[in-house]
């Protein structure tokens, strides 16, 4: 990699850092809504239990966003470049919609989001230098154990949070989808110490982003 190659890269990551972290995140597409009848009005105890599960859920698009960006920012080949900026795009729109529901909720991000994405950046730097393939594994696992993030998620949200629920489970099949396109594009499964290392570390995060 030449030294203005690395610079725009570096240049790059920085702008992307920024906007993620500090900017108002901006969807592409319209956020999900429930069918059928208008949702029914929540509970306070019901939008305090809503308000955290989407901070975590605010969270981890963040942080899946660091992922793709670190792993993008040292990638071999253009190819898997491209697949994950793609990736990192679509879970822009996720940011987007739990930032809007959390307002909808009058709740707030999780205040530690800057830790989040930097933390997330370097290790998907890290997995990157492994190799294109080891990085697009990890694209599928992550992607993996997001969709069991969700699946915990739409079953612990109150019943009369439509709205929620709908942008999960859209959030649901296209996590699925990134993953499944990782697999098609070369991903190999992780060595089994990675896979237990990212769900600990998730614990943490969704742990704490809950409360803070």
């Amino acid at each position: 990699m030449g030294s203005g190659r690395t610079l725009d890269s570096f240049v790059t990551a920085v702008d992307r850092a920024l906007r993620s972290v500090f900017a108002t995140a901006q969807a592409s597409r319209p956020a999900p809504v429930p069918a059928g009848d208008p949702p029914a009005a929540l509970s306070e105890s019901e939008r305090r239990t809503s308000a955290a599960l989407m901070r975590i859920n605010h969270s981890g698009e963040l942080a899946a966003q660091a992922l793709y960006h670190g792993q993008a920012a040292v990638a071999r080949s253009a190819a898997t470049r491209e697949l994950l900026v793609a990736a990192a795009r679509g879970e822009s729109d996720h940011l987007a919609w739990c930032e809007t529901r959390l307002k909808e909720l009058g709740a707030r991000p999780s205040l530690l989001n800057p830790l989040w994405y930097l933390g997330s950046f370097a290790i998907g730097a890290a997995t990157a230098l492994l190799g294109d393939r080891a990085s697009l594994g990890f694209v599928a696992e992550t992607e993996r154990q997001v969709e069991g993030h969700l699946d915990e998620h739409l079953g612990r949200l109150p019943p009369a949070d439509t709205r929620s629920r709908a942008i999960l489970e859209v959030m649901r099949a296209e996590e699925i989808s990134h993953g499944a396109t990782a697999v098609a594009a070369g991903g190999v499964p992780l060595p089994a110490p990675v896979p237990a290392l990212m769900r600990h570390t998730a614990r943490v995060m969704t742990g704490t982003a809950y409360w803070v």
